[in-house]
């Protein structure tokens, strides 16, 4: 048996190992000095061609038709931007007396950035949902988060003075994410034919946050991140994110019943509406906290990226097994 069959069998991501591995040769081989400073250019650069990337394969006739299903993208970006923070900042009051402010903070945060847009189209592909309006709630929640999740950051997570955010910070987003993204979509029908011939052009995004992960807890740990969580730490932090995870999944799925959505659509509103992006979380991490300890701050994030993963990989499995029976019958 090969060890990709393994990790297969496993149910074990690839790229969830790679962001381990990150973590581990940052705790042995962290970079310093001039590396740390040629790490942060590349990362920098990294960043904004991923962005780039992102605005040349969004298809605007596609997004423009999708819009007009207002009512339920209306649904999913309420669940990413409004009862993800709320819950955010009951959880970062619970969690501070146990985790401390920073990793209280990250919790925090984690329900402040966008949803997901490969694995959220995924999922609702395998339950059977409706998926060309998946496209368009994630994509269209991406797009949003350029400009709401810093606002979010701003508005919520420095009135208690345990993150530091500058109107800078948020220029920066604009410049660094916004601004190529914009350029993919103006020069999309130059750059999308030589995209298309790039099999391996997913392994660039993953490379990407791969050294965000390693840039993160390089820094933490010459802040002596390893000194400050433990693992009671770690596992309060998982609990929390099974918690938070279990809630949103719960609402959204009674929101969509009480908004009359068939079952297609009801599957759009769980699966979009209950995600969170490490793909563009974690840029944005990068960019709007210079000089805090970001390490802390990122750690809730990837820890509900994989628990999401795992859960509504089987919940997705479970409703597409429901809708094959009927047909089998």
């Amino acid at each position: 048996m090969s060890s990709m069959e393994f990790l297969r069998r496993l149910r074990i991501e690839p790229f969830i190992l790679a962001i381990l591995a990150a973590v581990i040769v940052a705790a042995i081989l962290p970079a310093t000095g001039g590396a740390a400073e040629a790490l942060d250019w590349v990362t920098a650069i990294g960043i904004a061609v991923l962005f780039f990337l992102y605005g040349a394969r969004l298809e605007p006739r596609e997004l423009r038709v999708g819009l007009r299903h207002w009512r339920l993208h209306s649904v999913v970006l309420a669940a990413t931007f409004l009862v993800f923070p709320l819950l955010g900042l009951l959880g970062q009051w619970a969690l501070t007396p146990l985790l401390g402010a920073p990793l209280a903070a990250g919790f925090l945060f984690l329900t402040l950035v966008p949803s997901t847009v490969q694995s959220s189209i995924t999922f609702v592909s395998i339950a059977r949902g409706h998926v060309s309006a998946a496209v368009v709630s994630a994509s269209v929640s991406n797009l949003l988060g350029v400009f709401v999740t810093p606002l979010l950051v701003f508005a919520l997570m420095t009135t208690d003075g345990s993150v530091t955010i500058t109107w800078e910070s948020v220029g920066t987003i604009a410049l660094q994410l916004l601004l190529p993204f914009v350029l993919g979509q103006v020069f999309r029908d130059r750059i999308l034919p030589i995209t298309s011939k790039i099999k391996r052009l997913a392994l660039f995004d993953k490379t990407v946050i791969v050294l965000v992960v390693y840039a993160a807890f390089s820094e933490g740990v010459a802040e002596g991140i390893w000194t400050m969580v433990g693992v009671p730490q770690v596992a309060i932090l998982i609990g929390a994110c099974l918690v938070l995870l279990a809630v949103v999944l719960g609402l959204t799925e009674v929101a969509a019943r009480a908004f009359g959505f068939d079952q297609r659509d009801k599957r759009v509103v769980q699966f979009c509406g209950s995600k969170k992006s490490l793909a563009t979380g974690l840029p944005m991490a990068a960019v709007l906290f210079v000089g805090q300890p970001l390490g802390l701050l990122v750690l809730p994030l990837m820890l509900f990226h994989q628990i999401q993963l795992i859960v509504c990989a089987w919940l997705a499995g479970r409703y597409g097994r429901a809708e094959e029976t009927p047909v089998a019958a």
